[in-house]
């Protein structure tokens, strides 16, 4: 982008905050659908890294397919399921947490040593040309068929999550052994026959 380095470097800031902040909330919160919604500000965060990289196409594939795909079919995923389950702790988590926080750190470190050892390329001439015209040729042309490939695949799965989370009503046995395993399932209003209406 043809901005100024004063207005990159503040939009760089804020969205490296915004990003890091909605990445912690993914990982500290305990509800998932809080989880899931946090996850596509950081897909956005990331995609407007990318605007100001001039990767104009990565940006806007950035939130068609994991903001309007993959985020939203997680948020299909939860809300179909509707699963209502106490959060138990589970056994030593003290050294869980000190577990994970030892090993985030530790990647944490080694990606700090790549940024600052390696020599990066800085071009400061003129700015690329936009992809997006040559990527598109390219999608409907030669790469036609996985393009379409991969649309009806996505389609399916989201078929495939609908007709797994919409289960008939069970009646639950009159002596329960055990703790219910099943889910709360809403009663489905009776539709009357062909039968019923001939006799009234």
């Amino acid at each position: 982008m043809t901005l100024a380095d004063g207005v990159q470097i503040v939009s760089f800031a804020v969205l490296s905050v915004m990003m890091l902040s909605a990445a912690l909330g993914v990982v500290l919160l305990n509800n998932i659908v809080y989880s899931a919604f946090l996850l596509g500000g950081v897909f956005i965060s990331l995609s407007g890294l990318y605007v100001l990289l001039n990767a104009d196409f990565v940006a806007a594939a950035q939130i068609l397919i994991y903001v309007g795909a993959v985020n939203v079919l997680i948020l299909f995923a939860i809300m179909l399921v509707n699963k209502r389950e106490v959060f138990v702790p589970l056994p030593r988590t003290g050294l869980r947490n000190l577990l994970t926080t030892f090993v985030c750190f530790g990647l944490l470190a080694l990606l700090g040593t790549m940024i600052l050892t390696t020599p990066w390329a800085v071009n400061l001439g003129a700015h690329p040309a936009s992809s997006i015209v040559r990527i598109g040729q390219h999608f409907f042309s030669g790469f036609l068929l996985p393009f379409e490939l991969a649309s009806v695949l996505l389609l399916m799965a989201l078929i495939g999550a609908v007709v797994i989370a919409r289960r008939e009503l069970v009646p639950e046995p009159e002596f329960p052994q055990g703790p219910s395993l099943s889910l709360p399932e809403r009663p489905r209003p009776e539709v009357p026959t062909l039968a019923g209406r001939n006799e009234e």
